[in-house]
């Protein structure tokens, strides 16, 4: 690509975050795993690691709780020639009486900025949900709701950025998923109401403790307008390439144990339970989080050691 388009490509990114500081955007779909899902958070990781990925993962929260939020996450992406990636990600997430379906496809171009080959990748998203909300769904705290107008499959449009800094061991990441306006559901006051602004910041390490031993720590911070900061940590081991275990604890909300399993290098699979320690764990019995990956992996990347991330 040309130096004048990899500047506009920049200022376009950064025109969009700058602008997100004063806008709004659509309530997001939560993750525990969203090191292993980070396309869906941060556009600028779309076809970073350098080979065709492919991800599903279901999430099943606040189980025991009629009308908890469950999600189903699709996503590709590809790197595209030496400095892009094109990507494709769908989300189906249903909340109450609401049910959304976010389409979206993701593009990134990564400058290469020194001699170590450290890249930061500037990425876009576009696509839009499908939204629905029917009222005689799920129980309500107040019966008037059942005579709102229902919404049958409104389509609304989004438009997010990210920046995404990484090397083979460390990478850092700021984004915002929606700068238009939207509509979305409020489960605290049981109505439909207009869009907050949401900014995620990532970031993450890999220390090779031994030949078969990898740490990683990793943050993950939400922030969204009108509502108390989100900020998840985690501490994950790497064994033998193969075996995965870790813990995360999530601010005033829930702590979280994490199992993933490498069966061949082209084929990951992960778990993770949720256990709140709000008064809400009185009512349900926490939250379940499931991945399967796939990669097109070429052959001299399988000699090698793969990244963490």
């Amino acid at each position: 690509m040309k130096r004048t388009g990899v500047c506009e490509i920049v200022l376009f990114v950064g025109m969009i975050l700058m602008f997100h500081l004063w806008g709004h955007a659509q309530q997001e779909p939560q993750y525990t795993q969203y090191q292993y899902n980070t396309m869906t958070v941060n556009p600028g990781y779309t076809g970073s690691r350098g080979y065709p990925s492919f991800i599903a993962l279901y999430r099943d929260q606040w189980v025991g709780i009629d009308g908890a939020p469950r999600t189903f996450s699709l996503g590709l992406d590809t790197p595209l020639k030496l400095f892009s990636g094109l990507g494709l990600s769908i989300v189906r997430d249903e909340l109450g009486p609401v049910q959304e379906t976010y389409f979206d496809g993701n593009f990134s171009h990564s400058l290469v900025i020194n001699r170590k080959g450290h890249r930061i990748s500037f990425g876009l998203k576009a696509g839009g949900k499908h939204f629905s909300v029917d009222w005689s769904r799920g129980i309500h705290k107040d019966p008037d709701v059942l005579f709102n107008e229902n919404i049958n499959g409104k389509f609304l449009p989004s438009l997010g950025a990210g920046i995404f800094f990484y090397t083979n061991k460390a990478y850092v990441g700021l984004s915002t998923p929606n700068v238009l306006y939207n509509e979305y559901y409020d489960e605290t006051i049981e109505t439909v109401g207009q869009d907050r602004m949401h900014l995620y910041f990532i970031t993450g390490y890999v220390f090779q403790l031994s030949p078969i031993l990898k740490f990683k720590p990793s943050a993950y911070v939400k922030y969204v307008d009108g509502s108390p900061l989100i900020a998840d940590g985690s501490l994950n081991f790497l064994f033998n390439e193969v075996l995965n275990v870790g813990a995360s604890y999530r601010w005033d909300d829930s702590v979280s144990a994490l199992l993933g399993f490498r069966i061949s290098p082209e084929f990951d699979i992960g778990y993770s339970y949720d256990y709140p320690i709000t008064d809400v764990s009185n009512y349900n019995s926490g939250s379940h989080e499931l991945f399967i990956r796939f990669h097109l992996m070429p052959k001299v990347l399988k000699i090698k050691s793969p990244r963490f991330f």
